[in-house]
């Protein structure tokens, strides 16, 4: 009878956390679109759209977002050859296609789904498919470092506006230190890394993190297997050129985004990948304030930025929706490769 109580305990629990998982992105996104939208006269949106936006860019800009998917599925498959796992790439591409749309109900269930797609239609081993994600997240992560820290260098001046626009001078911040000052500040230092490093060995987030590093490094090293490694590293590149021009065109669809170059559209893209970290769907909430933050640094009006964020998300939105179902009514149409 214990055992039984403990089971249906376990159970709950388990069924508890599942519910979180899904409830808890959708409530944070809930919640930071609604404090960001909570005196916003929804009513001129529909204006904008309709007589100041300029559709031309929009649907120039969605031949991008498709294609960037579609690199990273014939990517996808290429990882999967070595294995001796052969999918077809229309139906690697599909599975894309799927994930991204089912990603918006459970945020970061898309990995599983596109990898029991190639499992029922091609035959391919799930746990292999799910392995190759390793991979692709390893190669991800090093473009988008290496990308960001390229790009903040660059642009670091707006971050010098930021600082006088809020009245805050580093000039005036490090005068203030003398070489005692220094010398204190970068003992504190130490000691604080220290002390976090000695913090996070005691708790479980340390065995994740250095987990995460593993995989990232088993991945690079499994690009060794890669037959054709040019081709792989232009699928690699294109999915996120395209993600930018994707995202960038749509600067041109307004008048108050369309001057503001090319340094705000890099700068905006790079601090919008790390707010869609955050797990809700499609980054809603967490993209809308970080872009709408950059914009406004670079002088649009709040406003307007909230008009930027609200259109271009909603309309990018509906891009992935169509083209999972588009992939769901290719895939119901698909034969199933028999496996031998």
């Amino acid at each position: 009878m214990k055992y039984l109580c403990n089971f249906a305990l376990m159970e709950r629990k388990k069924f508890v956390n599942q519910v979180l998982k899904v409830v808890m992105p959708l409530v944070l996104g809930g919640a930071i679109l609604y404090w960001m939208y909570r005196d916003f006269d929804f009513q001129a949106v529909r204006h904008v759209m309709l007589y100041e936006m300029d559709w031309t860019w929009m649907l120039l800009s969605f031949p991008f977002g498709v294609l960037a998917q579609s690199f990273r599925g014939w990517r996808w498959k290429q990882t999967l050859d070595p294995m001796g796992e052969h999918a077809r790439p229309s139906t690697a591409v599909n599975a894309v296609f799927l994930s991204y749309a089912v990603s918006l109900i459970i945020p970061r269930i898309g990995e599983f789904t596109r990898c029991g797609v190639l499992k029922r239609w091609e035959g391919i081993s799930f746990s292999k498919a799910l392995g190759t994600v390793v991979t692709e997240r390893a190669v991800d992560t090093l473009i988008v470092m290496l990308y960001s820290g390229l790009i903040l260098l660059v642009e670091m001046s707006v971050f010098g506006t930021f600082f006088r626009k809020t009245g805050t001078s580093m000039d005036r911040i490090l005068s203030r230190f003398s070489l005692t000052g220094w010398l204190v500040t970068a003992i504190c230092a130490i000691a604080a890394a220290l002390l976090l490093h000695l913090l996070l060995r005691k708790l479980s987030i340390y065995n994740k993190v250095k987990t995460t590093l593993s995989g990232i490094w088993e991945g690079v090293l499994s690009l060794r297997g890669i037959r054709n490694l040019p081709l792989y590293l232009f699928y690699s590149i294109g999915i996120w050129v395209c993600y930018f021009l994707h995202y960038y065109l749509t600067f041109f669809c307004f008048d108050f985004t369309a001057g503001l170059g090319i340094g705000c559209a890099l700068v905006s893209f790079v601090v919008a990948n790390f707010a869609v970290i955050v797990p809700t769907p499609n980054g809603a909430g967490p993209w809308h304030f970080a872009i709408k933050t950059m914009l406004i640094l670079y002088g649009v009006h709040d406003e307007q930025a909230l008009f930027f964020v609200l259109i271009v998300h909603t309309v990018q939105t509906m891009l992935v929706i169509a083209l999972g179902v588009w992939a769901w009514l290719r895939l119901s149409f698909t034969s199933k490769k028999l496996v031998s």
